[in-house]
């Protein structure tokens, strides 16, 4: 066996450890945006489709029942400006009609707001609503019928710091019962404080339930509606137990209920969230996912979800109370909360904790000491190249070690040239007489897996890189670099951009493939792999690709200084005055030989032993 035929196992963990990175990434082809959102009063200009106002009213009343009059009225709005939302309450359900974030913009530089403006499976309905089923068999959803604000409410309000201000809807029923919203605003907070105030309906709800619902998910605000998707997910915690739906798929819908003491439930995006945190847990809730996944123009999609959390209702007037937070996936912010699990870190068991613990914290750190992100990263990875030292070492040792050795393989190739059995047995003798592990340098670059998938799933995800500039072309470290557009997309690898990140990340990792194959049956694989990871890295983000860039960089200088300019090089004489010791690979192995040899058999492309007219000649 060859030095680089060894060598194959490492270059394998290394293809294995990209596919893992980039596999989330393999679906976000440059699909073009969604769409601008729409106001309403844009969306009732076609009218084919739309009922007429008389058969409106006999759809509400059919829905409704005895409580259609209740839909009559002027719809009113009011307005809460904080110092991070602006929100717009509407009196129609009493519920949330658009939810903007002062700090975010969208990817086509209006201002990021949350409420679906035109819902593709749904009329645009405010979100937040109760539903409940009437005596009359009816499923009367409120959000259809008209709250009325108390007069004295300012129609705009402002309010900062830790002033609040309180917002009232009372929908007035015909029996005498009621349905009172209240709202609570902070200055500085994008939660909101919601109150279900339920009065004398026990002759209004059957069943003596009533729910919570949130029916359209939310607007998407990338420019890429499939890294969006796949980034998509509606999620609920029950007991500290997170149970999620992902609609991955187009002819899937998936759904999901559980009952028990919820802490909350979320639909979210690639960096924000809406969700809902009950203030005083009720181990009778009972808490409802669903999702579609829904095709866009030019082979983009959107993923929609639902959530409920459904209620008892004990009669007289009972009040349910709730944290209701729409705002940025921030892990910090999150966490007060309770809602760290939204943040999506990886495998929870092995590459969570080391996102969520170390790679998570390291990189704020780092932020702290150069308030850049882009400079930022680039200290995070010379410390993590420094971290991950001893790994990264034992790697290029056992290369090196493997490299002094390729002269004397060769000598035994061309002893025993048609004699593939001979090659091995002599190989691992070869092996055992230097102290050489051939899969020494696999374990290492293994290790190093977890911490780089962390890595990717922190660097991908982290709202703090989203349309943050760095230098030149590089406007966003949290979307793909690009350099130039291609008018059409490369096959497999459905990339249709020509990212400078990416360029420089195959450019270095070319160098490296140069350094370490030196065979020349192995020499397609110093052009191909970079090529290859070029273009699969060509969607990463640009602050992942900077990371691998210099990550890579830095490798090269520590190869060339242990191989070129390092005083203790080491050479064969000194590698066989080692102590010696049979590792369990190389035990194995040797077994291996040895029964093989003693039973008779030979080994695939043996063709001394399959053809014995050739020997002889």
């Amino acid at each position: 066996m060859s030095n680089n035929e060894n060598r194959q196992p490492l270059i394998g963990f290394l293809l294995i450890g990209v596919i893992i990175s980039a596999w989330m990434f393999w679906q976000s082809t440059q699909a073009p945006p969604p769409p601008k959102p729409v106001q309403k009063t844009e969306q009732t200009k076609s009218v084919q489709s739309a009922p007429t106002p008389q058969e409106s009213q006999i759809q509400a009343q059919q829905a409704l029942g005895a409580l259609a009059p209740l839909q009559n009225g002027a719809e009113e709005i009011i307005t809460v400006e904080t110092d991070y939302t602006t929100v717009q309450l509407t009196s129609k359900g009493a519920s949330f009609h658009r939810w903007y974030l002062k700090q975010f913009k969208s990817w086509f530089g209006g201002e990021t707001q949350l409420i679906p403006y035109n819902p593709p499976n749904g009329q645009p309905l405010g979100e937040f609503g109760v539903v409940f089923t009437s005596t009359e068999s009816k499923q009367v959803d409120t959000r259809l019928l008209n709250y009325r604000f108390d007069p004295q409410t300012p129609r705009t309000i402002k309010v900062s710091g830790d002033q609040t201000a309180t917002v009232v809807a009372r929908l007035s029923l015909p029996n005498g019962g009621s349905i009172v919203r209240t709202y609570t605003f902070q200055g500085n907070s994008y939660a909101v404080s919601a109150k279900v105030q339920l009065n004398n309906m026990a002759d209004i709800i059957a069943n003596r339930r009533y729910e919570l619902v949130w029916t359209n998910g939310v607007q998407y605000q990338e420019g890429n509606s499939i890294d969006e998707s796949n980034s998509a997910k509606a999620m609920m915690s029950l007991g500290s137990s997170v149970e999620e739906i992902d609609a991955a798929k187009f002819d899937e819908q998936p759904k999901t209920n559980m009952t028990g003491s919820l802490d909350y439930m979320a639909i979210k995006t690639k960096y924000f969230v809406a969700s809902v945190i009950p203030q005083v847990k009720n181990s009778e809730s009972a808490v409802y996912l669903e999702g579609q996944r829904i095709g866009a123009p030019q082979e983009g999609a959107y993923e929609v979800y639902s959530m409920a959390v459904r209620l008892p209702y004990r009669g007289q007037s009972q009040e349910d109370a709730f944290t209701v937070y729409v705002g940025p996936i921030d892990y910090d912010i999150l966490k007060q909360y309770g809602m760290q699990a939204v943040v999506d870190f990886g495998w929870k068991w092995i590459i969570r904790p080391i996102g969520e613990w170390f790679m998570l914290p390291v990189f704020q750190a780092t932020y702290k000491v150069i308030p850049n992100y882009g400079l930022a990263i680039l200290l995070f990875t010379l410390l993590m190249k420094v971290l991950l030292h001893p790994l990264s070492i034992g790697q290029l040792q056992s290369s090196m070690k493997m490299q002094l050795l390729a002269p004397e393989i060769e000598k035994i190739r061309k002893r025993h040239p048609d004699d593939m059995q001979a090659q091995q047995q002599e190989t691992m003798k070869l092996y055992g007489e230097y102290g050489i592990n051939p899969a020494g340098g696999c374990l290492p670059l293994l290790l190093q897996m977890p911490i780089l998938y962390a890595l990717w799933a922190v660097l991908s995800s982290a709202i703090q890189l989203r349309q943050m500039p760095f230098v030149g072309w590089i406007t966003d470290l949290a979307t793909p670099d690009v350099l130039y557009r291609l008018p059409f997309k490369i096959p497999l690898f459905n990339v249709d951009i020509i990212s400078g990140l990416a360029i420089a990340m195959g450019l270095t990792m070319f160098v490296q493939q140069k350094l370490t194959i030196t065979d020349p049956r192995q020499k397609a694989m110093v052009y191909m792999v970079p090529v290859m990871m070029t273009l699969s890295f060509s969607n990463f983000p640009a602050g992942l690709n900077l990371y691998y860039f210099l990550f890579n960089l830095l490798g090269i200088a520590q190869q060339l200084y242990l191989t070129k300019f390092s005083k203790n090089k080491l050479t064969l004489a000194d590698l066989k005055r080692m102590p010696k010791k049979e590792g369990w690979f190389a035990k194995k192995m040797r077994e291996a030989q040895e029964l093989a040899a003693a039973q008779g058999r030979t080994l695939p492309g043996d063709s001394s032993k399959s053809h014995p007219s050739k020997k002889k000649k």
